[in-house]
């Protein structure tokens, strides 16, 4: 790899790299649902995260609820208002990952979301919980790498992986950008839009792909929009992973507390399915 000594040294293999390393391996492609923490209700995030696993999740991300998720459309916006109202912070969502990591060492947790609430606890002190927690990846959907390098030194030096966003009006300068500075993983945004938004044209992601891997030697995974085993399957030919995030949190609403898991864990296992099929 082309990054420098310093940092291979400080990455010896993360649990993410070590997860895309053997699905390659067996050819597979990785499975990445999203849910925001604290929705339904507290007490069932970390029961859902451990269904997801068992569904054949490969990576987890945790949205981290915010009031102004901006890049989301109405399905996650409600989801964070929902978690808001239960009480969910940060910390809150820091010690659902100490939770998750009694029962699970091995399964990678990004945690997906905004600034705002990272820059009121602080970055050192925050990457520093991560690592502690056992957090392996950080998406901050309004950090753009320009604005971001204090911010990027803290989790590299806590070992946690800057998770960054492609979209398709992203041009060559910028990919070069992304490429330098990401780790883990590198998420493509598979239309211009919001979350959960219109339907996603494979063409277009076909396209635009070949650009990427000109640059970025990282797992490419493509969200937004993905929403049944039928899409998720013909992305996951296109791609390294699959990160389904509106659908999975429309079940959750559209559960009772009493079926969530259960109905939660059925849709990823039907998704996981139509990946490996």
């Amino acid at each position: 790899h082309e990054y420098g000594g310093e940092v291979e040294r400080h990455h010896a293999m993360s649990r993410i790299d070590t997860t895309f390393a053997k699905l390659k391996q067996q050819q597979r492609k990785a499975l990445i649902p999203f849910i925001t923490a604290g929705d339904p209700s507290q007490p069932l995030t970390v029961p859902l995260l451990h269904g997801l696993v068992a569904a054949g999740a490969d990576v987890l991300e945790l949205g981290v609820p915010f009031s102004d998720p901006m890049a989301d459309g109405p399905t996650i916006q409600r989801a964070s208002e929902r978690a808001l109202r239960n009480g969910m912070t940060l910390r809150g969502v820091l010690a659902m990952v100490a939770e998750f990591r009694k029962q699970d060492s091995a399964t990678p947790v990004v945690l997906m979301g905004y600034g705002n609430p990272i820059e009121a606890m602080g970055w050192e002190i925050f990457a520093q919980r991560c690592e502690e927690v056992g957090v392996d990846g950080v998406l901050t959907v309004d950090f753009p790498p320009e604005e971001s390098h204090e911010a990027f030194e803290h989790l590299q030096r806590h070992k946690i992986a800057p998770i960054f966003l492609l979209a398709p009006t992203t041009n060559d300068a910028r990919i070069q950008q992304v490429a330098k500075l990401a780790r883990g993983y590198v998420y493509y945004v598979s239309l211009k839009g919001v979350t959960g938004a219109g339907s996603i044209d494979l063409s277009a992601i076909e396209e635009k792909l070949p650009q990427l891997r000109k640059y970025i030697e990282l797992p490419i995974g493509v969200g937004f929009g993905i929403r049944d085993a039928a899409t998720a399957k013909a992305v996951s030919k296109l791609c390294d992973g699959v990160v389904v995030g509106s659908r999975i949190v429309q079940e959750i609403e559209n559960s009772s507390e009493i079926n969530v898991v259960a109905n939660v864990t059925k849709l990823v296992r039907e998704l996981r399915l139509a990946i490996d099929n």
